[in-house]
């Protein structure tokens, strides 16, 4: 595995402890200690595309999975983190203006989902940055650049994902509806989460053999 990979894969989990903690102090939970979350998210990431990358040199989508799993995560925590900000706004967590602010926060996370996607997960990321100035081909690995199909598959991909995402969500916290005796707004989150598993298997699927198919 290479140092950039390393490096990025722990910048992602460090990014998805800061995204957590916020959440739990946005929906009220108190963890001991949750100030660390970054630092072992970090490492937690780090590590994990290490085995990854050992058990790819075996099978080889492994490695690639991988990587697309952690750009979901920081894709999740995203979603979860928009979702909550507006809630937090506008006092409301359910009904259809829910469905409007999941799909708000939902296509936040998408566009951050195409460009770690392209750039790292289904390219090479290094040669990317090492010629993004020089031969003006776009920020892209392996020369490629953002082009109109790639966009035009990729918001393709996007919808059909948005309405899987959207979808489920809204039908986990408006027609089930909090359960357990979960809060509103606890309740959302697990929509959403929920929401981002189905959604995962269909952008992995649409990302690797469509958007980004080589």
């Amino acid at each position: 595995m290479k140092r950039l990979d390393a490096f990025l894969a722990a910048l992602i989990g460090f990014l998805n402890g800061v995204f957590l903690w916020l959440i739990l102090g946005q929906i009220g939970m108190e963890i001991p200690f949750s100030w660390i979350l970054p630092i072992v998210f970090a490492s937690f990431g780090a590590f994990g595309l290490y085995i990854a990358s050992l058990i790819g040199k075996k099978i080889l989508i492994i490695f690639q999975a991988a990587k697309f799993f952690l750009v979901g995560t920081l894709n999740t925590f995203i979603d979860l983190g928009v979702l909550n900000i507006l809630i937090s706004l506008t006092k409301i967590a359910k009904g259809p203006f829910y469905a409007v602010f999941k799909a708000i926060s939902f296509l936040v996370a998408t566009t951050n989902s195409y460009f770690w996607n392209k750039f790292w997960t289904f390219s090479s990321f290094a040669p990317a940055f090492a010629k993004a100035s020089a031969d003006k081909q776009g920020f892209g690995g392996q020369g490629k650049k953002v082009d109109r199909k790639e966009f035009a598959k990729f918001f393709i991909v996007t919808f059909i994902g948005l309405l899987i995402n959207v979808g489920v969500a809204s039908f986990v916290v408006n027609t089930i509806g909090p359960q357990f005796g979960i809060s509103e707004i606890i309740w959302a989150s697990i929509g959403a989460i929920i929401a981002a598993f189905f959604a995962f298997l269909w952008n992995f699927t649409g990302s690797k053999f469509i958007v980004f198919k080589k």
